[in-house]
C-alpha cells in the first residue's frame, strides 16, 4: 500500500490551521479549530483505508481490482455526527458567553486557577487518618492530633490548607470526649 503523499499534506494543513485555531482565546476561531481539525482527521482516516476501488454492494461488476474499504467511510460518517454535535455545543457555549460578557474573547478563570494550584485530596491532612494508639482503629481527626493525643494548635500549622481542613477539627466535638475530658486516654480506673 502506498501512501497519498498530496492528502497527507492537506492532512497536515488541516490539524495544524486547527491547532494554532484551537489555542487563540476566541470562541469564534476555537470553533473553526475543531471544524478544521475534525476535518483533518476525517482525511487521515480516508487516507489510511487504502487506495480506490468499487462501492462494497455485493452483485455488482467490478471495475477496479478490488472494493473500497467500508469500514473507514462509517467511521468518517460517525466522526462527522459527533463533530457536528460538538460544533453545536461550542455555539451555544459561544452564544451563552456572548450574551453574558458581550464579548468573543476568553479569558483566565480565577477559580480555575486556584484549583489548579491546590492540592490533590490524597495530599489533604486530613485524609490521613491515623491509627488510635489504643485500639489500632483509624481515627476521626486523623493527622490533626500530635503524639500525646492533643491538637494541633492552629498557629503551628504552616499551610493555609491545613488550617482550613483542622479549624473544623478544634471547633468540634471529638469522638470519645466529653468535658474537656479525652476517653481514650484516660487513666484505667478513672470515671470518663
Amino acid at each position: 500500500m502506498s501512501a497519498d503523499i498530496g492528502f497527507l499534506i492537506i492532512v497536515g494543513a488541516l490539524l495544524s490551521a486547527g491547532t494554532y485555531l484551537l489555542i487563540e482565546r476566541s470562541i469564534t476561531r476555537m470553533l473553526l479549530g475543531l471544524l478544521l481539525f475534525g476535518n483533518g482527521i476525517n482525511l487521515l482516516i480516508l487516507t489510511s483505508a487504502g487506495p480506490d476501488g468499487n462501492p462494497p454492494i455485493v452483485g455488482r461488476d467490478s471495475i477496479h481490482e478490488s472494493i473500497a474499504d467500508p469500514l473507514a467511510q462509517a467511521v468518517i460518517l460517525t466522526a462527522i455526527v459527533i463533530t457536528m454535535g460538538i460544533a453545536g455545543f461550542v455555539l451555544a457555549l459561544a452564544y451563552r458567553s456572548f450574551t453574558i460578557t458581550t464579548q468573543d474573547a476568553l479569558e483566565n478563570d480565577q477559580e480555575d486557577t486556584r484549583v489548579l494550584r491546590r492540592r490533590s485530596r490524597a495530599e489533604a491532612p486530613d485524609r490521613d487518618r491515623s491509627d488510635d494508639p489504643i485500639t489500632g482503629e483509624p481515627s476521626f481527626g486523623g493527622d490533626a492530633f500530635d503524639q500525646d493525643g492533643h491538637p494541633i494548635p492552629l498557629d503551628k500549622l504552616k499551610n493555609l490548607e491545613d488550617l482550613e481542613s483542622y479549624e473544623g477539627l478544634h471547633e468540634g466535638d471529638f469522638e470519645g470526649e466529653e468535658d474537656g475530658k479525652d476517653t481514650d486516654t484516660a487513666e484505667i480506673g478513672e470515671k470518663p
